[in-house]
């Protein structure tokens, strides 16, 4: 028998990959219902570049809701001016982790 609190879990999973799955599917079949005036596709793109720069300034830099320490924004900087030089995917993951170990070990925190 499943105890109640396992079956709350279970239809919330269930809940969230209905909810996933309607999202994701929602893109293809809505694309061409509605057309976005070039104005409203700029703001858009604007907001979503805004959106993913904030999350990855606040991972960068905070941890526990406190300052990080300068060796994980050291390496992030490194991994992102690789990127920016499109440099290979793997060789950018490599390059950051190293740096921010690499001060680590040095005792930059």
């Amino acid at each position: 028998m499943i105890d109640v609190q396992t079956g709350t879990l279970v239809i919330a999973v269930l809940l969230l990959g209905v909810g996933t799955y309607a999202f994701r599917a929602a893109g293809p079949l809505l694309r061409n219902r509605f057309t976005l005036s070039d104005t409203l596709r700029r703001y858009m793109t604007i907001a979503a570049t805004t959106l993913l720069f904030a999350v990855v300034l606040t991972a960068a830099l905070t941890e526990d809701q406190a300052f990080a320490g300068w060796a994980r924004p050291a390496g992030v900087a490194v991994g992102g001016v690789l990127a920016w030089r499109k440099v290979p995917f793997v060789l950018v993951v490599f390059a950051a982790a190293g740096t921010a170990a690499g001060l680590r070990l040095l005792g930059v925190d």
